[in-house]
C-alpha cells in the first residue's frame, strides 16, 4: 500500500486511521483549485484502500479553514469569460459542479470521515465540515 503525496494535502495512516491535512497553513487553507481536485483524489483513495477504517479531517496550522482562495475567484472569472453570457453560465455551472464533485467524494466514501475542526471554518470551509459524517469542533 502506497500513501499518496499531494501538494495541498498531508496524508497519514495510523492505526486504520486515515489523517488527511489541509496543509496551506500559510494561507490558513485556503482551499484553492489544486486542494478541491486533491480532496477528490484523497476521498477516492481512502474509500478503495481496505487498510482504512475512518478517516479524520483536520487543518493545519491555527485554523480549520478560510475557505475558497480568494486567489481562485479572480482566475475562474477569467476561465469564464466569454462574450455569449450563455456560454459563460454553461462554463461556471460546470466548473460548480466540478468543485461539488470534490465534496460527493467526501459524501460518497464508505468509510466515516469526521472533521476536527478548529480555529475558524468560513466559507466554502463550512460545506466541507458539512460533507463529512461527524464534525468535532473546539471551543475556539
Amino acid at each position: 500500500m502506497t500513501i499518496p503525496a499531494y501538494e495541498t494535502l498531508k496524508i497519514e495512516l495510523n492505526d486504520a486511521v486515515a489523517t488527511v491535512e489541509l496543509n496551506r497553513p500559510d494561507k490558513a487553507n485556503a482551499m484553492n483549485l489544486r486542494m478541491w481536485l486533491e480532496l477528490r483524489e484523497a476521498f477516492k483513495w481512502i474509500d478503495e484502500e481496505a487498510a482504512v477504517r475512518v478517516a479524520v479531517l483536520r487543518g493545519a496550522g491555527p485554523c480549520f479553514t478560510s475557505g475558497i482562495d480568494l486567489g481562485m475567484l479572480g482566475s475562474v472569472s477569467e476561465g469564464i469569460a466569454d462574450d455569449c453570457e450563455g456560454r459563460m453560465r454553461e462554463k461556471l455551472r460546470r466548473l460548480i459542479l466540478d468543485l461539488q464533485d470534490s465534496l460527493t467524494a467526501i459524501e460518497r466514501c464508505r468509510k466515516p470521515v469526521l472533521a476536527a475542526i478548529h480555529g475558524y471554518c468560513l466559507g466554502g470551509g463550512v460545506d466541507l465540515a458539512c460533507a463529512c459524517d461527524m464534525r468535532y469542533c473546539s471551543s475556539d
